[in-house]
Protein backbone atom coordinates (compact mmCIF):
# COMPACT_ATOMS: atom_id res chain seq x y z
CA UNK A 1 0.00 0.00 0.00
CA UNK A 2 2.81 2.47 1.00
CA UNK A 3 4.99 1.12 -2.23
CA UNK A 4 1.34 2.39 -4.01
CA UNK A 5 0.88 5.80 -2.41
CA UNK A 6 4.11 7.11 -3.44
CA UNK A 7 4.22 5.76 -6.41
CA UNK A 8 0.59 8.19 -6.87
CA UNK A 9 2.52 10.50 -5.33
CA UNK A 10 5.17 10.33 -8.06
CA UNK A 11 2.80 10.66 -10.63
CA UNK A 12 0.99 14.18 -9.27
CA UNK A 13 3.88 15.53 -9.32
CA UNK A 14 5.36 14.36 -12.58
CA UNK A 15 1.58 15.15 -13.67
CA UNK A 16 2.31 18.34 -12.33
CA UNK A 17 5.37 19.48 -14.33
CA UNK A 18 4.48 18.25 -17.40
CA UNK A 19 1.48 20.74 -17.01
CA UNK A 20 3.46 23.44 -15.64
CA UNK A 21 3.12 26.95 -17.23
CA UNK A 22 5.43 28.29 -19.75
CA UNK A 23 6.26 32.03 -19.34
CA UNK A 24 6.93 33.59 -22.49
CA UNK A 25 8.28 36.87 -22.68
CA UNK A 26 7.62 39.17 -25.51
CA UNK A 27 6.90 42.72 -27.02
CA UNK A 28 3.41 42.74 -28.38
CA UNK A 29 4.75 46.28 -30.51
CA UNK A 30 5.79 44.68 -33.87
CA UNK A 31 3.54 43.41 -36.63
CA UNK A 32 2.63 40.38 -37.47
CA UNK A 33 4.65 38.80 -35.52
CA UNK A 34 3.66 40.11 -32.01
CA UNK A 35 0.99 42.59 -32.08
CA UNK A 36 -2.42 43.39 -30.05
CA UNK A 37 -6.24 42.80 -31.79
CA UNK A 38 -8.39 45.56 -31.30
CA UNK A 39 -10.05 43.47 -28.40
CA UNK A 40 -6.65 43.51 -26.40
CA UNK A 41 -5.24 40.23 -27.55
CA UNK A 42 -2.00 39.43 -27.79
CA UNK A 43 -1.69 37.77 -31.31
CA UNK A 44 0.95 36.76 -34.21
CA UNK A 45 2.99 34.95 -35.84
CA UNK A 46 5.35 34.32 -32.87
CA UNK A 47 2.72 34.18 -30.45
CA UNK A 48 1.37 31.02 -33.06
CA UNK A 49 4.24 29.45 -33.22
CA UNK A 50 4.90 29.56 -29.14
CA UNK A 51 1.40 28.09 -28.82
CA UNK A 52 2.60 25.14 -31.58
CA UNK A 53 5.98 24.98 -29.49
CA UNK A 54 4.11 24.46 -26.11
CA UNK A 55 1.40 21.74 -27.39
CA UNK A 56 4.40 19.60 -27.93
CA UNK A 57 6.11 19.94 -25.27
CA UNK A 58 2.90 19.53 -23.29
CA UNK A 59 2.88 22.92 -21.23
CA UNK A 60 0.70 25.86 -21.21
CA UNK A 61 2.02 29.05 -22.85
CA UNK A 62 1.74 32.38 -20.80
CA UNK A 63 2.40 35.38 -22.34
CA UNK A 64 4.31 37.82 -20.34
CA UNK A 65 4.69 41.46 -21.67
CA UNK A 66 8.21 43.20 -21.62
CA UNK A 67 9.61 46.14 -23.13
CA UNK A 68 12.34 45.13 -25.52
CA UNK A 69 15.32 47.11 -24.20
CA UNK A 70 14.76 45.31 -20.79
CA UNK A 71 13.58 42.12 -21.91
CA UNK A 72 17.14 39.95 -21.60
CA UNK A 73 17.13 42.06 -17.95
CA UNK A 74 13.79 40.62 -17.06
CA UNK A 75 14.81 37.02 -18.19
CA UNK A 76 17.25 36.85 -16.38
CA UNK A 77 15.22 38.09 -13.10
CA UNK A 78 12.90 35.25 -13.73
CA UNK A 79 9.84 37.01 -14.48
CA UNK A 80 9.26 34.53 -17.68
CA UNK A 81 11.13 31.25 -18.73
CA UNK A 82 11.90 31.73 -22.69
CA UNK A 83 11.72 34.78 -25.06
CA UNK A 84 9.81 34.39 -28.31
CA UNK A 85 9.80 37.50 -29.97
CA UNK A 86 11.69 37.80 -32.66
CA UNK A 87 14.95 37.86 -31.47
CA UNK A 88 18.12 37.69 -33.68
CA UNK A 89 20.71 35.29 -32.39
CA UNK A 90 23.71 37.45 -31.91
CA UNK A 91 26.93 36.98 -30.65
CA UNK A 92 26.27 39.49 -27.87
CA UNK A 93 23.02 38.10 -26.66
CA UNK A 94 24.53 34.60 -26.73
CA UNK A 95 27.17 35.25 -23.81
CA UNK A 96 24.48 36.37 -21.54
CA UNK A 97 21.38 33.67 -22.86
CA UNK A 98 20.97 30.81 -24.66
CA UNK A 99 19.27 29.54 -28.14
CA UNK A 100 17.02 27.24 -29.47
CA UNK A 101 17.98 26.85 -32.92
CA UNK A 102 16.29 29.06 -35.53
CA UNK A 103 12.33 29.42 -36.13
CA UNK A 104 12.57 31.75 -38.77
CA UNK A 105 15.32 34.02 -40.34
CA UNK A 106 13.88 37.47 -42.30
CA UNK A 107 16.24 40.66 -43.54
CA UNK A 108 15.66 44.08 -42.44
CA UNK A 109 15.84 47.33 -44.90
CA UNK A 110 16.01 51.26 -44.60
CA UNK A 111 12.34 52.83 -45.45
CA UNK A 112 12.52 56.25 -46.17
CA UNK A 113 9.70 58.58 -48.56
CA UNK A 114 9.46 57.40 -51.59
CA UNK A 115 11.33 60.81 -53.27
CA UNK A 116 14.44 60.31 -51.59
CA UNK A 117 17.25 59.55 -54.24
CA UNK A 118 19.29 56.66 -52.26
CA UNK A 119 22.40 55.86 -53.11
CA UNK A 120 24.44 54.45 -50.13
CA UNK A 121 24.60 55.94 -46.60
CA UNK A 122 25.78 59.34 -47.45
CA UNK A 123 22.84 60.29 -49.26
CA UNK A 124 20.87 60.29 -46.22
CA UNK A 125 23.23 62.43 -44.30
CA UNK A 126 21.32 65.09 -42.16
CA UNK A 127 17.97 63.33 -41.82
CA UNK A 128 16.55 61.25 -38.88
CA UNK A 129 16.47 57.69 -38.62
CA UNK A 130 14.27 56.12 -35.91
CA UNK A 131 15.17 52.36 -34.58
CA UNK A 132 13.61 49.98 -31.63
CA UNK A 133 15.84 50.50 -29.13
CA UNK A 134 18.63 47.21 -28.10
CA UNK A 135 17.89 46.20 -31.58
CA UNK A 136 19.93 44.67 -34.03
CA UNK A 137 18.64 47.43 -36.74
CA UNK A 138 20.07 49.93 -34.10
CA UNK A 139 23.21 47.84 -34.44
CA UNK A 140 23.29 48.50 -38.06
CA UNK A 141 22.42 52.05 -38.14
CA UNK A 142 25.35 52.85 -35.91
CA UNK A 143 27.62 51.38 -37.60
CA UNK A 144 26.44 51.67 -41.24
CA UNK A 145 24.37 55.35 -41.28
CA UNK A 146 25.62 57.31 -38.39
CA UNK A 147 29.54 57.45 -39.38
CA UNK A 148 27.71 59.10 -42.73
CA UNK A 149 25.70 61.75 -40.98
CA UNK A 150 22.68 60.41 -39.92
CA UNK A 151 21.00 60.86 -36.80
CA UNK A 152 20.14 57.43 -35.45
CA UNK A 153 16.76 58.00 -32.66
CA UNK A 154 16.48 55.00 -30.60
CA UNK A 155 12.45 54.07 -29.60
CA UNK A 156 10.96 52.07 -26.93
CA UNK A 157 8.76 50.70 -29.29
CA UNK A 158 8.61 50.21 -33.01
CA UNK A 159 4.77 51.94 -33.24
CA UNK A 160 6.83 54.64 -31.58
CA UNK A 161 8.73 54.98 -34.56
CA UNK A 162 5.27 55.11 -36.89
CA UNK A 163 3.82 57.55 -35.09
CA UNK A 164 6.85 59.67 -35.55
CA UNK A 165 7.26 59.23 -39.12
CA UNK A 166 3.45 59.98 -39.69
CA UNK A 167 4.34 62.93 -37.70
CA UNK A 168 6.93 63.79 -39.97
CA UNK A 169 9.46 63.91 -36.52
CA UNK A 170 11.63 61.11 -38.32
CA UNK A 171 12.78 60.72 -41.88
CA UNK A 172 12.90 57.41 -41.91
CA UNK A 173 13.42 53.80 -40.32
CA UNK A 174 15.62 50.44 -40.43
CA UNK A 175 13.23 47.63 -39.42
CA UNK A 176 12.58 44.09 -40.26
CA UNK A 177 10.89 43.89 -43.86
CA UNK A 178 8.34 41.65 -43.47
CA UNK A 179 7.22 43.55 -39.96
CA UNK A 180 7.58 47.14 -41.63
CA UNK A 181 5.68 46.32 -44.32
CA UNK A 182 2.40 44.91 -41.90
CA UNK A 183 2.59 47.46 -39.66
CA UNK A 184 3.88 50.51 -41.52
CA UNK A 185 4.42 50.32 -45.58
CA UNK A 186 0.51 48.83 -46.34
CA UNK A 187 -1.30 50.95 -44.06
CA UNK A 188 -2.31 54.69 -45.16
CA UNK A 189 -0.31 56.26 -43.06
CA UNK A 190 2.67 54.30 -45.20
CA UNK A 191 1.90 54.86 -48.54
CA UNK A 192 4.72 57.53 -49.62
CA UNK A 193 7.54 55.37 -48.62
CA UNK A 194 9.49 52.60 -49.42
CA UNK A 195 12.62 50.34 -48.98
CA UNK A 196 15.84 51.81 -50.06
CA UNK A 197 19.37 50.05 -50.33
CA UNK A 198 20.03 45.89 -50.26
CA UNK A 199 18.26 43.64 -48.04
CA UNK A 200 20.45 43.39 -44.23
CA UNK A 201 21.29 40.32 -43.55
CA UNK A 202 24.72 40.78 -42.32
CA UNK A 203 25.62 38.32 -39.55
CA UNK A 204 27.84 40.61 -37.78
CA UNK A 205 24.78 43.04 -36.75
CA UNK A 206 21.87 40.63 -37.29
CA UNK A 207 22.83 37.15 -36.55
CA UNK A 208 22.19 33.52 -37.43
CA UNK A 209 18.34 34.37 -37.90
CA UNK A 210 15.60 34.56 -34.94
CA UNK A 211 15.53 32.45 -31.85
CA UNK A 212 14.05 31.53 -28.56
CA UNK A 213 16.24 32.97 -26.06
CA UNK A 214 16.37 31.30 -22.40
CA UNK A 215 18.72 31.63 -19.61
CA UNK A 216 21.83 29.70 -19.32
CA UNK A 217 22.12 25.67 -17.99
CA UNK A 218 18.93 25.01 -19.06
CA UNK A 219 19.85 22.00 -21.57
CA UNK A 220 16.28 20.25 -20.87
CA UNK A 221 14.28 22.88 -22.27
CA UNK A 222 16.61 23.95 -24.76
CA UNK A 223 16.41 20.02 -26.45
CA UNK A 224 12.74 19.58 -25.60
CA UNK A 225 12.07 23.05 -27.67
CA UNK A 226 14.65 22.10 -30.42
CA UNK A 227 12.31 19.00 -30.76
CA UNK A 228 9.45 20.87 -31.27
CA UNK A 229 10.76 23.15 -33.76
CA UNK A 230 11.96 20.05 -35.85
CA UNK A 231 8.46 17.94 -35.28
CA UNK A 232 6.35 21.42 -36.10
CA UNK A 233 8.50 21.73 -39.13
CA UNK A 234 8.00 17.94 -40.26
CA UNK A 235 4.02 17.67 -39.71
CA UNK A 236 2.84 20.76 -41.12
CA UNK A 237 1.98 22.98 -38.49
CA UNK A 238 4.86 25.40 -39.18
CA UNK A 239 3.59 25.73 -42.79
CA UNK A 240 0.04 25.97 -42.08
CA UNK A 241 1.07 29.11 -39.04
CA UNK A 242 3.26 30.76 -41.83
CA UNK A 243 0.11 31.11 -44.24
CA UNK A 244 -1.41 32.78 -42.27
CA UNK A 245 0.76 35.92 -41.99
CA UNK A 246 3.11 35.46 -45.03
CA UNK A 247 3.37 34.40 -48.88
CA UNK A 248 6.70 33.02 -48.42
CA UNK A 249 8.29 31.22 -46.23
CA UNK A 250 9.95 32.80 -43.41
CA UNK A 251 12.18 30.06 -42.31
CA UNK A 252 15.26 31.24 -45.05
CA UNK A 253 17.80 28.91 -46.20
Amino acid sequence: MRKSLIALAMAVVAGSALAADLRVGLNPAYEPFEYKSPTGEVIGFDVDIAKALCEQIQRKCVFVESEWDSIIPALQAKKFDVIISSMSMTPERARVVDFTKRYYKTPSAIVVKKSVKYDGPASLKGMKIGVLKASTQEKWALGELKPAGVTVVPYQSQDQVYLDLQAGRLDGTVADKVEVNGGFLRKPEGKDYGYVGHDQYEPKYYGEGIGIAMRKGQADLKKQLNDAIDAIRKNGTYDKIAKKYFDFDPYGK
